[in-house]
């Protein structure tokens, strides 16, 4: 009776604290309400160093550190660099004056560097490498053709930027004997026009996810793409990189949002018209999307927005197994059940996500109750929500229920619960980063995406090449993995690992190192994509050829060589700077060779 009591009570606590749980959109209408209407006020207080908003910690419960340690073993942390150290080695400027043109140190710093891991590093060390040598400031399209023009004039390298969320090094400058510009879009961040009839809506390329969903959400519209990078991504960025969100199964990725926009070129501006299809010839919009910045800068996007739903609602269900769970969640997806998003956490995430989610009290009441239901350890966590009418989803979910009653799911009050747990804390996950690194242990994170006859083979061989990537130095990694955005012909697949940081920066990007490639060449050998959602970027691109073959890497070639012959918008993104200026011929040849090596590799 103790058990039942002290379950109860738990329970109802727990859900006071979350009482928006039958309306969880409640959570991201307050991120939206919260009058950020000015670009310079919204990046107050954010980290130089980091993620997100200096103000802001995830604890991490000790029973969850306990965890961590109990895998990879103790840890020590490194010593961090300050702003004022990381300013004192800016160098001058190389730029030509101009009024859109700002130099100061602290400016260079905050645009170096993204979120990739080395990116992390080099900003935690202070050994930055490459400082841009000016940011510019547009306001307008016009600006930034005419920050282009000059470009061209003085002979400088571009560099597109929006968020500065990039994990995969996408606005890193390399080293150079030209000067280096980095553009920020921020100040680019308006609804610049609503039409209603046609529920499409023109944006700055600037406007980050809050400001995106404000401005729509006064006019009673969402457009429903919410990356787990939301609070600082961007809209062009999204295009920019082809990412997705996690309510893709409702909204679809943002290829299906893009209906059109502006981009500036080299060459001139490229208007691309809303015309909801067309069978005359390739698709503008696929071409442009996922080009980060190789052909132009998106300036202005116009997407396909939707009427705010009446409802939105997330719950989990745990799962007897990993084949059960993903039997269910195949099934769902392939009979088209009305959902908004899903994901299931393998049994090694699922325990993951317990013990860091949940207090320790909680967690044990949780999981004997789990036991007392039949879930031992190979339990896995499926989350689900639907969006929509009440009656949608209340047809919704008697569909959902049927199939994971069937495949031995158990859900209830008790599990709901951690559905609230991740609508509340969705976009937190990144900070997870800066409380870790503070005790000495580096994370990052991977996916790919491929075909479902492929995923249980994959997620192994990629979770097997990250556990023994360091066992020749003695090191063990922790590994966990969920699908997600998933499609009736396959999934992405998301793996996160946690290991030591070692005794100096250098040795931890060489630990980094051989797991992202370790890991990355099980990917581009295993019928899967080297990014579903996170782009190319730099870290990426030597593992694209295996992916486009030699005359795909030819077209991408032929485009950037045409938009862009002399190599000076974002060089070394999306391809790799020694490809990217050869003749196409050339380049097809080289594609050819790099795809073989990473098969045989």
């Amino acid at each position: 009776m103790g058990f039942v009591v002290a379950l109860a009570e738990y329970t109802t606590s727990l859900s006071q604290t979350v009482s928006a749980s039958a309306q969880p959109s409640l959570y991201l209408s307050v991120l939206c309400e919260l009058g950020l209407t000015d670009i310079e006020e919204y990046n107050m207080g954010r980290r130089w160093n980091g993620w997100g908003d200096e103000s802001y910690i995830k604890e991490v419960p000790a029973h969850g550190e306990r965890l961590i340690h109990f895998v990879i073993g103790e840890t020590h942390a490194l010593t961090d660099a300050t702003l004022e150290s990381v300013m004192a080695q800016v160098p001058a400027s190389r730029l030509p004056a101009h009024p859109l043109v700002v130099t100061a140190a602290e400016d260079r710093v905050r645009h170096a560097r993204g979120q990739s891991f080395p990116d992390w590093l080099a900003m935690r060390s202070g050994d930055f490498g490459v400082f841009p040598d000016g940011v510019a400031y547009p306001e307008a399209s016009s600006q930034v053709r005419e920050l282009l023009d000059y470009a061209v004039e003085h002979d400088v390298e571009v560099i597109p930027y929006g968020g500065g969320t990039s994990v995969a090094g996408h606005i890193t400058p390399l080293a150079s004997q030209r000067a280096i510009l980095t553009i920020d879009l921020g100040r680019m961040n308006q609804l610049m026009e609503l039409n209603e009839e046609s529920q499409i809506a023109t944006f700055g390329a600037g406007t980050p996810g809050p400001l995106v969903e404000s401005q729509l959400r006064a006019r009673g519209y969402t457009l429903g793409h919410f990356p787990q990078s939301w609070e600082l991504s961007t809209i062009g960025g999204w295009v920019a990189s082809r990412s997705s969100g996690q309510q893709s199964l409702r909204y679809g990725r943002i290829e299906q949002m893009f209906a059109g926009g502006r981009m500036e070129t080299l060459l001139g501006t490229m208007d691309i018209p809303t015309i909801p299809a067309s069978s005359a010839g390739p698709d503008m919009r696929e071409i442009t999307m996922g080009m980060e910045g190789r052909m132009g800068i998106f300036t202005e996007v116009k997407v396909r927005v939707t009427r705010m739903a009446e409802e939105e609602r997330f719950f989990v269900v745990f799962m007897p197994n990993w084949q059960a769970a993903k039997t269910a969640v195949r099934e769902l997806v392939q009979n088209k059940v009305p959902m908004s998003m899903m994901r299931v956490s393998n049994a090694k995430e699922a325990k993951a996500h317990l013990h860091l989610g949940t207090q320790e009290k909680q967690f044990k009441l949780l999981d004997r109750f789990l036991r007392l239901m039949g879930m031992g350890d190979e339990r896995c966590m499926l989350t689900y929500g639907v969006t929509g009418t009440k009656y949608q989803n209340k047809t919704s979910l008697k569909q959902i229920r049927k199939v994971l009653k069937s495949h031995g799911g158990v859900g209830g009050p008790l599990a709901n619960i951690m559905g609230s747990i991740w609508s509340h804390g969705r976009f937190k996950f990144p900070y997870l980063r800066e409380t870790t690194w503070t005790r000495g242990i580096a994370v990052d994170t991977l996916e790919t995406s491929t075909d479902w006859d492929n995923i249980d083979q994959l997620m192994a061989d990629v979770e097997s090449a990250l556990e023994t990537a360091l066992r020749s130095d003695g090191e063990e990694v922790m590994v966990f993995t969920h699908l997600s955005h998933m499609y009736t012909q396959g999934s992405s697949i998301y793996t996160t690992y946690f290991f030591r940081c070692a005794d100096s920066y250098e040795e931890t990007l060489e630990r980094w190192r051989k797991l992202k490639n370790k890991a990355s060449s099980v990917i581009a050998r295993g019928r899967a994509t080297i990014s579903h959602q996170h782009g190319v970027g730099k870290d990426h691109a030597p593992y694209l050829p295996a992916e486009k073959g030699a005359l795909g890497m030819r077209v991408l070639n032929t485009l950037v060589q045409d938009f862009d012959p002399q190599q000076r918008m974002n060089p070394g993104t999306l391809l790799e700077k020694s490809n990217a200026g050869n003749t196409a011929e050339h380049a097809a040849k080289k594609a050819q060779q790099e795809a073989a090596e990473s098969v045989v590799g």
